[in-house]
């Protein structure tokens, strides 16, 4: 297998996205930082918009066919825009830009896609706010593994 392809699936992955498929895509698989972060960037950004496309109807038919899941969702959906709805109006699309953009485990595209999902950011706005973020993680851990790599040299 192609190793540009190896690095592209790592970053459709939840686990690894792109802050381990970028380090791993240089330093493991000896593609350059350019090519690292382009495959990178299109396998996160790729499985970000699907999930994007692909959670409002599966969620509409799950909960329109089991009240157990019904009942779930609305109250994960109330509690999570109870408690977080707050820093969602302040900060607007900020927030879903600088969450995706953080490069920490649990933040990234996945995540972003899914917040987008639970506080009804629509398709067109979510997309290149995640987008965005994505872009900027992304040169983030680049700059970061391209200087670890220099320090160690």
């Amino acid at each position: 297998m192609p190793n540009e392809l190896i690095v592209f699936l790592l970053s459709t992955l939840p686990l690894t996205e792109l802050r381990a498929s970028i380090p791993l895509g240089i330093t493991i698989y000896e593609l350059s930082p350019i090519s690292a972060l382009l495959f990178s960037l299109a396998g996160n950004t790729l499985v970000s918009l699907l999930i994007l496309l692909t959670l409002p109807p599966v969620t509409k038919f799950t909960r329109h066919h089991s009240k157990l899941a019904d009942r779930f969702f609305e109250k994960l959906f109330h509690k999570t825009r109870t408690k977080h709805g707050h820093r969602m109006s302040t900060l607007g699309h900020i927030a879903l830009i600088t969450f995706v953009a953080v490069p920490l485990p649990g933040s990234g595209g996945w995540t972003g896609s899914l917040i987008a999902h639970v506080f009804g950011v629509k398709f067109k706005t979510a997309a290149p706010l995640i987008t965005v973020g994505l872009i900027l993680a992304g040169i983030v851990v680049t700059l970061g593994t391209t200087g670890v790599i220099s320090i160690l040299s």
